[in-house]
């Protein structure tokens, strides 16, 4: 973290005065910053741990944890607020967290202290708890993050990233965005997100741009749950906000709202709008990008310290995440995996039989173009074999029928079977017959293979809240396809019967 420490203790001599973070009720200036991490790290360094736990809201403070503990050469588990209980107390005990910060005032779960003191950090009181927890042994020494795995079921899986993969692709991104002093970057998802980490605060303060920092509340983030579009609209607006990053869900939202509105996207002088997480359907971009909204899609992943790719003004082609960041190197399977060299993590905690390797297996497929676009084509691990023996990605297909009216979200289905079947969520007001409309215009793209022969309509929409999305948006197939497991066997049945009838089996 030397790269990105440095550049903050320049900004504090040069431009001591200028905007580092303003939060929802303080704002500190780059020498104030540097002041606050310095006296951070030096009461870190006296406590003799190694790893420690961060469990707050978005704030300043969250901010100067982060870069005082870098500082003090600690590891720093941030620990989502949208993991359940039973997460969190894995991450503490899987992670070897001895000492937990958090903002919230009694000690979260099913975790007893041993010892609890308050302390102030940037006008916020917050809490410190030592935890009866085991030392956890093969933790690489250049750890200066683990990253834990999001989602709302399962256990989940610490990723060992050192600073200087974390610095390296901070650096490439405040290269190939030219972010510029002038800008302010809007935090509107979790500080505990790798991807908002790095690239909207590692980014900007690298390049002695300002940030703010709101909690997930204000910003209009309802936990994992949803988003309050107006709230977010009103804060990108208020905040004069020139940069932001977006789930595909959100942007979704924003668009929806800004064309039952009849407003631009224009208004909040925003620059750069990145968008990431999950794949974002084509047809999406297309009506962000024609209500005035600056939006590139990006591709990255945790094992890679986060973006490996983003669309920029200078390099935006719709349909690809763009070329690879200027530290990446590409190399594919023969299957067409995408293998990522540069700034990979250092394996999995106490998994030895995953450690990192280079290049790294993704376990996304994809290809580069003749001029060196990223096109990412499916999930490898979701590809199913019909009946027929074809491989189908289902993601490809799913693109294609979210791009048609009356389709709001999609899952496809069909391993082993000889036709395809797709649980569609329905946008507001859209009837059957829109939807039988929409698939037979997708159809009409798709190789034979490919096609869907049947739907049912989803009974609510696929949701972190109702375990069906991921915290970054992607879809939990395992988890849809239990719950409509029935319908889609009922569909194939009677289309078997029918078959049967006609004798056409």
């Amino acid at each position: 973290m030397h790269t990105l420490l440095t550049a903050i203790q320049n900004h504090a001599r040069e431009r001591p005065s200028a905007l580092a973070v303003q939060g929802a009720g303080s704002s500190l200036t780059y020498q104030e910053l540097w002041r606050e991490v310095g006296a951070l790290a030096a009461y870190l360094s006296r406590g003799g741990q190694r790893v420690i736990g961060l469990l707050a809201d978005n704030s300043p403070a969250w901010l100067v944890m982060d870069l005082a503990a870098a500082s003090a050469g600690l590891t720093l588990v941030p620990i989502p607020a949208f993991f359940s209980a039973a997460q969190r107390a894995h991450t503490v005990q899987d992670a070897g967290i001895t000492t937990l910060f958090t903002d919230q005032a009694a000690c979260p779960g099913s975790l007893t202290p041993r010892h609890r003191r308050s302390l102030e950090i940037c006008g916020l009181t917050w809490q410190q708890f030592e935890l009866s927890v085991e030392a956890v042994p093969g933790l690489p020494a250049t750890t200066a993050k683990l990253s834990y795995t999001s989602g709302t079921t399962g256990s989940p899986k610490g990723v060992c990233l050192s600073g200087e993969a974390m610095c390296l692709v901070a650096e490439s991104l405040r290269t190939r965005t030219a972010i510029s002093e002038t800008d302010r970057h809007l935090c509107l998802l979790p500080l505990a997100t790798l991807l908002e980490n790095i690239a909207g605060l590692y980014v900007p303060l690298l390049a002695g741009a300002g940030i703010c920092l709101r909690p997930m509340a204000e910003v209009g983030l309802q936990g994992g749950a949803g988003v309050d579009i107006q709230r977010l609209l009103c804060v990108l607006e208020s905040s004069r906000a020139t940069r932001a990053i977006l789930l595909p869900q959100m942007l979704q939202d924003m668009v929806e709202a800004l064309e039952e509105d009849g407003a631009s996207g224009q208004a909040a002088g925003l620059r750069f709008l990145a968008v990431g997480g999950a794949p974002v359907a084509p047809g999406l971009l297309t009506r962000a990008t024609g209500l005035g909204l600056p939006v590139y899609e990006g591709y990255g992943l945790s094992e890679c310290a986060s973006v490996v790719a983003v669309n920029t003004p200078a390099a935006d082609r719709p349909g690809t995440v763009s070329k690879p960041l200027p530290h990446v190197r590409l190399d594919f399977a023969a299957d067409g995996e995408i293998l990522v060299s540069g700034a990979c993590f250092q394996g999995y905690l106490g998994a030895r039989e995953e450690q990192a390797v280079d290049p790294w297996p993704t376990g996304d497929l994809g290809f580069l173009d003749d001029e060196g676009y990223l096109h990412i084509t499916g999930r490898k691990k979701n590809i199913f074999i019909t009946a027929f023996g074809r491989n189908v990605a289902p993601e490809w297909v799913e693109r294609e029928l979210v791009l048609q009216p009356g389709v709001h979200q999609a899952a496809v289905f069909g391993e082993g079977r000889p036709w395809n079947v797709a649980v569609v969520v329905r946008t507001p007001g859209a009837d059957r017959a829109l939807v039988d409309a929409a698939i037979a215009a997708a159809n009409r793209v798709l190789p034979d293979y490919a096609r869907i022969g049947g739907w049912v309509p989803a009974v609510e929409a696929f949701q972190v809240a109702n375990g069906q999305l991921t915290a970054t948006g992607r879809l939990r197939r395992s988890v849809i396809r239990e719950i409509y497991a029935p319908r889609c066997e009922a569909l194939y049945r009677d289309r078997q019967q029918v078959c049967n009838k006609e004798g056409l089996v």
